[in-house]
């Protein structure tokens, strides 16, 4: 059991350390707005790139796919970081903890083959579903003008 020193102690330190931070941190801002550049220009909020004026706007859409691909990218991240714990762990563990971490490992793999089967890691337009061929008009069907 802690005594009713240690702990108001305890809180005494915590709330020294938040009034410092929180002083400090206003302490860099109002130097930041003191010290700061105090240009107003008509042209000085506006984008310049190597002396050439910025043609059209600088939002653009992007496709989805950068946004799946950085999805996937942090789902299969984080579980990289599953498999790293394991490892560091694997001699504790066992090998009821290998049977688990292969499991694992293949319930990631069904993931990322499923994700390849759907096409969601393909950057190339749609594939056929069949051959479509060319059809040929022959010249007695052709209707004359």
């Amino acid at each position: 059991m802690s005594t009713t020193t240690e702990v108001v102690a305890h809180h005494w330190a915590f709330a020294v350390f938040l009034i410092v931070s929180i002083g400090l941190c206003c302490l860099m801002l109002a130097g930041a707005w003191f010290l700061g550049g105090k240009a107003r220009g008509r042209h000085t909020n506006t984008p310049f790139e190597s002396g050439i004026a910025s043609v059209g706007t600088a939002k653009l859409r992007l496709s989805a796919k950068f946004y799946l691909v950085a999805m996937f990218f942090v789902i299969f991240d984080v579980e990289a970081l599953y498999l790293y714990a394991w490892s560091t762990a694997i001699r504790e563990s066992g090998w009821v903890g290998f049977v688990e971490a292969a499991i694992f490992i293949l319930v990631l793999l069904a993931g990322l083959f499923y994700l390849v089967r759907i096409g969601a890691l393909d950057w190339a337009p749609a594939r056929r579903q069949f051959d479509v061929k060319p059809t040929t008009i022959s010249h007695a069907n052709r209707q004359k003008p």
